[in-house]
């Protein structure tokens, strides 16, 4: 437990000044750093504004805060100049009045710009906890680059409040270290968390769905006009998850809670196993008293939580951030958004690729189909203005609330498709049309039009646990799945393709698999049974049915590979597709069997149905009423 000094006011006399007395030593030119978020030191800020009219030419560095910015005003445009490396709403007037500096960088590389004197701080304003008995002091809500700023500027001013939490880790700066200390006992900012948007929570649930049991995770600060901070909503949707790690940047209540759930544990962690680790806090006085001096939690900064290496060392790796824009070839827009500058690189780039570098990692790209005008964020070409954060080589998962596409490795043709298919369904049909004319996929695939449909439907979801202790989850099919498709048709052995075909048949035309993939989910109906991998699902059995709207009976098919069978899945297969034709009103079942298929005949037989068969040239009719 930390052993505050209490009488440090006394022993520090000579160093402790009055706001108005401290900030009198910014001089006119000067460059000046403020604390980052929640930690920003809102006395002195007060103070400096306060002496505004004796100053000229302040250049403003700062990475993201959360007071109210007085320094923005107008009034001030001669005297306070603002240079973010991140635009955060309290600024963003700012910029899109074209009266900001914005610079863009990644989070990583802004200790060393700062250390290399290209960035020289003339005085860092930043707030700390009272000195322990030792001379130390702790940074608190607020390590990041704060840390950095205050080892590299010529004059370091602390408001030291007591009601700033001590927080464990690299987070430690000695008194002598620093120049002037404020007293100022003054309550942190807050940032509340409300409800997100429905579209926001379908996002998040389907974004949980690729968080593995004893996954690392980080959960970005981005936000979506409209829709606000996606990556943290999906906090809320891991409470089933067992054994979690956290490396991120932003540690918030979302993070906390999952912590006192029992979620977070950490025990899976190559590195820094069983630790919290973030570089600031943003969040209610329940969470900042709850990171107090506890030992579960790391505070570091950020050319250590924002290392690549580092990131990339945990085994599971999920990043979740957010995007603003993203074109058919899979370029991500972020910071930009209608040619402005919305907020900024942050730590995307580094997490994506530390990520990547992960086995079994996987980083994941978010945000509503539209914009809140109703504006397509998937495009053809980015919008003029819109600028490219994460490259089209290094995306991976992206996901709307209309479904996920993975983009790695594959070809222009697939991350297109897979991108439309997760489009707003009103702009699907252009998106297609437009992919043609740029030739980023075939003519042919004109013929889809109107099927690229993600069904939605709760009921057409859900799991199937095997003796064995696998579980397999059954989802509609999307039209993301054509390439795992593919690989599943070919993968079949020929026994296989012949009871399910009735054909010999070696090879799967394009239009075959696209009608496997391509259909409206209204008429037709197809779920498939995955394992979730790094690299997307790989497809293991495949249901569909066909509506014959004259008799209201539907034709049913299905197959599992060759390596699942005997495992009771087609029976599961079955009794799964039987319960979405009742949901839809569907009267009975069809199926065409080969005389020696026994299986199939059995799941049938054995299926507590009304079954009527015939058989005619070796081929069963069967018939089956609900």
């Amino acid at each position: 437990m930390v052993e505050y000094d209490g009488n440090w006011q006394h022993t520090y006399r000579d160093m402790i000044m009055s706001p108005n007395k401290a900030l009198s030593e910014v001089k006119s030119g000067n460059r000046v750093f403020l604390g980052t978020g929640c930690g920003e030191p809102l006395v002195l800020v007060e103070a400096l504004v306060r002496k505004a009219s004796r100053l000229a030419d302040v250049e403003i560095v700062q990475l993201l805060t959360k007071g109210d910015a007085p320094y923005v005003d107008r009034k001030y445009a001669e005297t306070f100049k603002v240079n973010s490396f991140f635009i955060g709403h309290n600024v963003r007037e700012l910029y899109q009045e074209g009266r900001g500096d914005y610079t863009p960088v990644l989070m990583f590389d802004i200790p060393a710009l700062l250390r290399s004197g290209r960035l020289p701080l003339d005085v860092a304003l930043i707030q700390v906890t009272p000195p322990d008995k030792r001379g130390k002091m702790s940074l608190g809500v607020s390590v990041d680059i704060v840390k950095s700023a205050a080892e590299n500027a010529s004059l370091v001013i602390a408001q030291v409040n007591p009601k700033m939490p001590w927080t464990r880790g690299d987070s430690l700066i000695d008194v002598y270290d620093l120049d002037i200390l404020v007293p100022a006992e003054a309550e942190l900012i807050d940032r509340t968390v409300t409800e997100p948007p429905e579209i926001t929570q379908k996002i998040a649930q389907l974004v949980a769905a690729l968080v593995p049991d004893g996954a690392t995770i980080q959960l970005g600060l981005g936000i979506v006009p409209g829709y606000g901070r996606i990556p943290l909503a999906v906090a809320a949707y891991l409470k089933n998850r067992r054994d979690l790690g956290v490396h991120t940047e932003l540690i918030s209540d979302e993070i906390m809670d999952l912590v006192e759930a029992g979620v977070v544990t950490g025990k899976h962690k190559v590195v820094d196993r069983g630790k919290v680790i973030g570089s600031f806090c943003m969040g209610t006085r329940k969470l900042y008293d709850y990171i107090d001096d506890n030992p579960l939690f790391s505070f570091r900064p950020t050319e250590y939580v924002n290392d690549a290496n580092v990131i990339g060392k945990h085994n599971n790796m999920v990043t979740i951030n957010m995007a603003l824009e993203i074109d058919l070839t899979g370029q991500v827009s972020s910071d930009s958004e209608g040619g402005s500058f919305y907020s900024g690189i942050g730590g995307q780039v580094d997490f994506n690729r530390g990520a990547a570098r992960s086995s079994g990692g996987r980083p994941i790209i978010v945000m509503p189909s539209v914009t809140s005008s109703g504006q397509s964020r998937i495009v053809a070409r980015l919008s003029p203005g819109s600028g490219v954060v994460i490259s089209r080589g290094t995306v991976h998962y992206v996901v709307t609330e209309y479904g996920s596409a993975y983009l790695h490795g594959k070809s222009v043709q697939d991350r297109t498709l897979a991108l439309i298919s997760i489009a707003h369904p009103d702009y699907r049909p252009q998106l297609l049309k437009e992919a043609i004319e740029a030739k980023y996929i075939r003519e042919e695939f004109a013929d889809v039009e109107g099927k690229f449909v993600v069904a939605s439907q709760s009921y057409m979801n859900t799991t199937h646990l095997l003796k064995d202790g696998t579980e397999i989850t059954f989802r509609p099919i999307h039209p993301t799945d054509e390439p795992r498709m593919r690989d599943l048709l070919y993968d079949l052995s020929q026994e296989t393709i012949y009871y399910r075909f009735m054909s010999h048949q070696e090879r799967f035309g394009q239009r075959q698999i696209h009608n496997f993939v391509y259909i409206d989910h209204r008429q037709d109906v197809a779920i498939v049974g995955i394992l979730p991998e790094a690299h997307g699902d790989e497809i293991i059995a495949v249901g569909r049915y066909y509506l014959d709207e004259h008799t209201n009976r539907a034709e049913v098919a299905f197959v599992v590979r060759d390596e699942w069978q005997g495992k009771g899945l087609g029976t599961f297969v079955f009794k799964h597709l039987v319960n979405i034709a009742k949901a839809n009103g569907i009267s009975g079942f069809t199926a065409e069997v080969l005389r020696n298929n026994n299986r199939m005949q059995a799941i049938f037989n054995h299926s507590g149905l009304n079954v009527t068969s015939a058989i005619e040239e070796g081929v069963y009719s069967f018939t089956m009423d609900f």
